[in-house]
């Protein structure tokens, strides 16, 4: 009991965590599932649910969903005799969701995968807060020693361990400079965490109190919101990149570190690099500074957009079907989403039950939302009265343009003409 009292209080600094991401990061699924009303699980979330009944083959858990979702085969294998043993009916217990519906419709369900994403998910949110750690050296390498924070394995590599420290860790091998000093205590911060290596990368050196906090009080006094300043990369994390600036950190995050959908900011940038960046935001309370990389840069998607207006017709390809509707390529890799209410005049369960991948479809653009990057196109709009003045107008336009084409065209010879 007391490990997922721990875990619900992972839990919520998760939620701290995401409330302070921007809207744009959430997907279009997400934001269209939020409209309906919809609360199916969603592969690779977390959900807290209820334990319905337990097996030696299974663990059924209520997470809110049509059934119960399924802890069976390896991601109960995963769990350890003492760990089953402590599960019991009617308990909370935080789940991943592994496959929202597998072959037979059920929804796959691990509770071990949630344990270990919430440790992640704790981990980002003290590297995001700077937290200081107090913890214990567990083990060493070659290249540094080994610690513990929050159930992680991280590593303190020898150019972050403090100078006092290093100045007792003589010896020629490993085990002379090190093996000591296992079972001390050591003060650290997190400078690095990317949960798809499983690498958590620590430092004494930064943890150490000097004048750090009097000096980011005077940067973050002195910087202006919109202003652009050069600064140096710090630290890596899969939410986003930490920028130092005059010698505070500002958090640059990962969608605001590139117009190109990028999976760790170790793709474009990395520890070291000096970098331009625009301040966009300012917490003087909590002291947090927000900064862009993008902004800086030319977004691919306007120039993309820039020819097309609401209410045209365009030529699409289907790319994708969902149950909430339709994908649709209109240009280059450019997309728009038919919703399924927009793809037919009567009810329909599913857009499959008039539209297939492949298919080459005339659409209306009813919707562009720049700042979301997104396109709404409708099918059952496609010949509405509504935009009929819009349609005459653009065929009028396309026919004056093949008559200038014409007109431009060379004319023959007069002997050609007279034979």
């Amino acid at each position: 009991m007391e490990q997922y009292e721990a875990l619900n209080g992972q839990g919520a600094a998760r939620s701290e965590l995401e409330q302070n991401e921007p809207l744009n990061h959430q997907s279009m699924e997400t934001l269209l599932q939020e409209s309906l009303g919809v609360e199916l699980p969603q592969a690779g979330e977390i959900r807290r649910g209820v334990i319905a009944s337990i097996s030696p083959t299974q663990i059924l858990v209520g997470i809110g969903a049509k059934s119960e979702g399924i802890v069976s085969g390896r991601e109960l294998e995963a769990l350890s005799e003492e760990e089953r043993a402590a599960l019991s009916v009617g308990q909370e217990v935080y789940v991943y969701v592994v496959s929202a519906e597998d072959v037979n419709g059920s929804v796959i369900l691990s509770i071990k995968r949630a344990q270990e994403q919430m440790m992640w998910d704790n981990v980002e949110r003290k590297l995001a807060n700077q937290e200081v750690i107090e913890t214990t050296i567990s083990g060493y390498n070659k290249g540094g020693l080994i610690v513990h924070v929050g159930g992680l394995r991280g590593f303190v590599p020898a150019s972050q361990i403090s100078l006092s420290r290093r100045s007792m860790a003589v010896g020629d091998t490993p085990e002379q400079r090190w093996a000591k000093m296992i079972g001390e205590p050591i003060t650290v911060r997190i400078i690095e965490v990317d949960r798809g290596r499983r690498r958590l990368i620590l430092s004494e050196r930064a943890a150490t109190p000097e004048t750090r906090q009097s000096i980011r009080e005077r940067v973050i006094a002195e910087l202006e919101v919109g202003k652009v300043y050069t600064g140096r990369v710090t630290s890596l994390a899969n939410f986003g990149a930490f920028v130092n600036i005059n010698g505070a950190d500002g958090l640059v995050h990962l969608s605001e570190i590139s117009w190109e959908h990028i999976r760790h900011p170790s793709e474009v940038l990395q520890i070291g690099q000096e970098v331009q960046v625009k301040v966009i935001s300012i917490d003087r309370e909590k002291k947090r500074i927000g900064l862009s990389i993008r902004q800086l840069q030319e977004d691919p998607w306007q120039a993309k957009v820039a020819k097309f207006s609401v209410g045209q017709l365009v030529e699409s390809v289907i790319t994708r079907l969902t149950k909430f509707g339709a994908f649709a390529r209109i240009e280059g890799d450019l997309e728009g989403l038919i919703h399924i209410s927009e793809i037919s005049e009567q009810r329909i369960e599913h857009p499959k039950e008039v539209l297939k991948e492949g298919d080459v479809k005339t659409l209306r653009i009813i919707r562009i939302e720049p700042e979301q990057h997104r396109i709404g196109l409708s099918l059952r709009r496609v010949d509405s009265g509504a935009y009929l003045d819009k349609d005459l107008k653009s065929l009028m336009a396309e026919l004056q343009e093949e008559t200038e084409k014409l007109s431009d065209e060379p004319s023959a010879p007069p002997e050609q003409m007279s034979s």
